[in-house]
C-alpha cells in the first residue's frame, strides 16, 4: 500500500490537482458530493483541460433525493445537508461537464469516496458518524489486474453501472 493519510485535510492541498493533472487516459470520481473538488479552481481547471484533452473523465455523485444519501446525511447529523451539498456540486462541476466529462448519480451506500487518475488513486474511507474529510485517505497504485487498487476500481465499475445520468 502506498501512503495513508489519517484524514483529508492532511492529504497536501494541491495533491488533488496534481493527481488529476497526471491523467492521461481516465479520471474517475466517486463520492456523495465531492463539494471538496468541485470548488477548488485548480481541480476543476485541471479535470476540463484533461477532458478537453481526450482523457474520459466520470463523475457519480449522490442522487440528492435518494434515500442512501438521506441516510448519509442523517449518520452524520447534517439532516438535508448532504442533499444541498450535491446540488452545488451540480453547479460546480458544470463547466467540468460542458468540458466533456460524463456526469452520473448514484443511489448506494459509499463505503469510500474514489478519485482515480490513470492507475493512481486516492480513497477516502468512510466511517459511520462522521464527514469524509474526518477519515483516513488512501494513496494507492494500480500495479497489476489484482490487489486493492484492483478492487477498489472495479467497485467503481459497478456503481458507475448501477448510476443514471444527471437529469434522466
Amino acid at each position: 500500500m502506498g501512503i495513508v493519510y489519517p484524514h483529508r485535510a492532511a492529504v497536501p492541498p494541491d495533491a488533488w490537482s496534481r493527481l488529476f493533472a497526471k491523467a492521461e487516459r481516465e479520471i474517475c470520481i466517486l463520492a456523495y458530493s465531492a463539494l471538496f473538488l468541485a470548488e477548488d479552481i485548480e481541480v476543476s481547471s485541471r479535470l476540463r483541460d484533461r477532458a478537453a484533452a481526450g482523457a474520459r473523465v466520470r463523475i457519480a455523485l449522490g442522487k440528492s433525493d435518494g434515500t442512501h444519501v438521506t441516510d448519509r446525511g442523517a449518520e452524520e447529523g447534517i439532516g438535508d445537508g448532504m442533499s444541498a451539498r450535491i446540488r452545488t456540486a451540480l453547479i460546480g462541476f458544470r463547466p467540468v461537464v460542458d468540458a466533456g466529462a460524463e456526469l452520473r448519480l448514484h443511489d448506494t451506500v459509499l463505503y469510500n469516496s474514489i478519485y482515480r487518475a490513470d492507475d493512481e488513486l486516492l480513497v477516502n474511507t468512510h466511517i459511520y458518524g462522521h464527514p469524509a474529510s474526518h477519515a483516513p485517505v488512501f494513496h494507492l497504485r494500480r500495479r497489476s489486474g489484482e490487489g486493492i487498487a484492483s478492487t477498489y476500481l472495479d467497485s467503481f465499475e459497478r456503481v458507475w453501472a448501477a448510476s443514471r445520468e444527471a437529469g434522466s
